[in-house]
C-alpha cells in the first residue's frame, strides 16, 4: 500500500470536506446530537469556511492511501509558538494500522519547521478514542473549556497540548 502525505490545495477542499462528512456521521453520534453534527459540518467544513482557512494560513494536509484520501489534517499558524491542530481525521476503515501515528508525527514536523514548541488542541470530553490516542501520543490536558459555537450548541472540550523538542541546529 502506497501512503503519501501532501499539502492540499483549494482543488482539494471538496474531497476533504466529504470525507469529514463520512467519518463525522459515523464516529460522532453518541457523542453530540445529530443536529450538532450538522450543524459543525455546515460551519467548518463549507467550501467557503475551509478557502477562509487557507487564506489565515491554516494548512491542510492529506493522507492517501494508493492516491486515495484516507484521512487529513489541518494546522497552524503559528503564534506564541504554538501551533494549532483544528482537524485531525482518519477514516475508520485504516485505524489501527499506525496511520494516524504516521500523520499526527507529519504535523509535528511541520510545526516544527515554523519553530513551534508546542502543538495544542481541542477534543470533545467524551470522545474517549480520540483521547486516548492523543494520550499515547504524548498530549495531556491542559484544561476543560464550554465554547459556544452558535446555533445554541457548545464545544464540551478539553485543551490537549504537547510539547514538542527544539531542534538542536
Amino acid at each position: 500500500m502506497d501512503t503519501q502525505i501532501l499539502p492540499a490545495t483549494a482543488e482539494h477542499l471538496q474531497a476533504i470536506s466529504d470525507l469529514a462528512a463520512v467519518i463525522w456521521r459515523a464516529h460522532y453520534p453518541g457523542i453530540i446530537s445529530g443536529e450538532q453534527i450538522e450543524f459543525m459540518l455546515r460551519q467548518m467544513y463549507s467550501l467557503e469556511t475551509m478557502r477562509a482557512e487557507l487564506d489565515r494560513g491554516v494548512r491542510y494536509d492529506r493522507l492517501l492511501l494508493d492516491e486515495q484520501l484516507a484521512g487529513f489534517a489541518s494546522y497552524g499558524p503559528l503564534t506564541d509558538s504554538s501551533i494549532k491542530l483544528h482537524k485531525f481525521y482518519l477514516h475508520s476503515r485504516w485505524r489501527g494500522l499506525g496511520l494516524g501515528g504516521r500523520l499526527l508525527q507529519h504535523v509535528e514536523a511541520e510545526a516544527q519547521k515554523l519553530g513551534a514548541t508546542k502543538l495544542l488542541l481541542n477534543v470533545n470530553k467524551r470522545n474517549v478514542v480520540a483521547i486516548e490516542f492523543y494520550r499515547r501520543s504524548r498530549f495531556v490536558i491542559r484544561e476543560s473549556v464550554i465554547v459556544p459555537i452558535g446555533g445554541g450548541f457548545v464545544m464540551d472540550d478539553y485543551v490537549m497540548e504537547k510539547l514538542l523538542p527544539t531542534s538542536s541546529v
